[in-house]
């Protein structure tokens, strides 16, 4: 055989060991994905919507949300250092993709938001005990999370972030943390074009939603994880857009400010072609709009709610009604402090008046909640013609009280925590809306 041949003959051998290499790992991939099939049915919809696509050179497993990107040679030495690796790294990638970790990256820390999302997972897939998926350092890895669990409470991905930022790891423990966790890459994560990115939101949605539903009829208690239950708790929660809610307390006014949609520009040319500088008409110099003039906030201080969450709360209402679209001139708000009574009542009529109010107030009360004296104590401020025309009431509560009977003549908040266990139950006249400490500190710095 000549020389020339030889680098022909050495290519061929070359692709054919990568289609063999491609294969193998397709393969290892299939295997990985039928145990999760077999094992965890009510993970069935959720697996089948992320297609594997080989992607050579990438360093490592990601996913998008759409497809589960690996590289074969990655594949394969994991699988052959560990048979449960590819199970393993699959399930990881999906319970992500189930649990929105990849919608809400955006407005968090990226290194600390991923290693909490990932210590949640692995927390889910080691409380599953899945044979399947075992890999040598599960024992390590329990023994960090247990410990976790008990200085940040239950390990959702939300609430180990809130306790990574108020504790940082420093570098050191934040590698061991990262060896010992993370299974994929998060790049694509923050790579995605913001269509694309709502569509496959809206996918995820719908297949949790199904997963929580299959849950309770497919396991059969074989794969009970308190754990998986509070992930998907948070993941299918509602989540209500705080100032779409305040809509409802709008009311129609005049507004000074030019109004262009009631304006003909035909008669003010004119005028101005044929009379020199003298228009026909004049543009109106006030407009009908809809802004929040009247409406209460009620603060719990009871001894279950921190002041600074509370205060946190006047920030994030404070600064999505700043706006001068949201708010007239002139507005009437009273600002409530109450446990079992009404302890303060702070009248803001101006902006101005608010920020002192967020500046200098100090919190009161901190005994035992009841929310009747707060409606009696509106009722009475009606009756004495302190409001023309209160559109609604917000209560930031931990949800821990006595609720009023009867329906008042005005639209009702009740906002709570997510942490809040026990305030999931509200009157079925009040509006009920989850908030996080993540949300509360985003619209306090914006």
């Amino acid at each position: 055989m000549s020389n020339l041949g030889m680098p022909k003959k050495a290519a061929q051998e070359g692709d054919e060991r990568k289609q063999r290499v491609s294969r193998l790992a397709a393969r290892v991939l299939e295997l990985a994905r039928d145990s999760i099939f077999l094992h965890l049915r009510f993970l069935d919809v959720a697996m089948s919507r992320l297609r594997p696509v080989e992607r050579p050179g990438l360093s490592g497993m990601a996913t998008d949300g759409a497809a589960l990107f690996y590289d074969p040679y990655f594949v394969l030495l994991g699988y052959r250092e560990e048979p449960g690796f590819c199970a393993r790294s699959c399930l990881h990638m999906l319970l992500h993709c189930i649990f929105y970790h990849s919608f809400r990256c955006e407005a968090l820390d990226p290194a600390l938001w991923d290693l909490a999302a990932d210590l949640a997972v692995e927390n889910t897939i080691l409380e599953m005990k899945l044979p399947f998926a075992a890999m040598e350092r599960d024992d390590e890895a329990r023994l960090v999370l247990e410990e976790l669990s008990q200085r940040a409470g239950a390990l959702t991905a939300e609430r180990l972030y809130r306790y990574l930022r108020r504790q940082p790891p420093d570098e050191e423990e934040e590698g061991k943390l990262r060896a010992l966790f993370t299974r994929d890459m998060h790049d694509l994560w923050r790579r995605q074009e913001p269509q694309e990115l709502t569509v496959t939101e809206e996918m995820w949605k719908k297949i949790s939603e199904r997963v929580k539903a299959d849950l309770k009829s497919f396991s059969q208690g074989q794969t009970e994880s308190e754990s998986l239950m509070k992930n998907l708790a948070e993941a299918t929660r509602d989540r209500v857009d705080y100032g779409e809610l305040l809509r409802r307390f709008t009311v129609m006014g005049e507004d000074m400010a030019i109004n262009d949609g009631e304006f003909d520009y035909i008669y003010y040319t004119y005028g101005l072609a044929h009379y020199g500088n003298m228009p026909l008409i004049e543009p109106l110099e006030y407009r009908d709009v809809k802004k929040v003039r009247e409406f209460v906030i009620a603060l719990d201080t009871s001894a279950s709610c921190r002041g600074d969450l509370v205060k946190a709360f006047v920030r994030r209402t404070y600064s999505i009604l700043k706006g001068t679209e949201h708010f007239f001139q002139k507005i009437n708000v009273h600002i409530l402090q109450c446990d079992s009574e009404v302890r303060s009542d702070v009248k803001i009529t101006c902006l101005e008046q608010l920020e002192d109010f967020l500046r200098s107030q100090r919190l009161q009360g901190f005994g035992s909640t009841d929310f009747r004296p707060v409606f009696s104590y509106v009722e009475r401020l009606l009756e004495e013609g302190e409001f023309e025309n209160l559109k609604g009431l917000i209560y930031f509560t931990d949800g821990y009280g006595v609720y009023p009977e009867r329906m008042p003549g005005y639209d009702v908040i009740f906002a709570f925590l997510s942490e809040d266990e026990g305030s999931q139950r509200v009157p079925p006249w009040a509006i009920r809306v989850v908030l996080s400490e993540e949300e509360l500190e985003e619209q306090s710095v914006s």
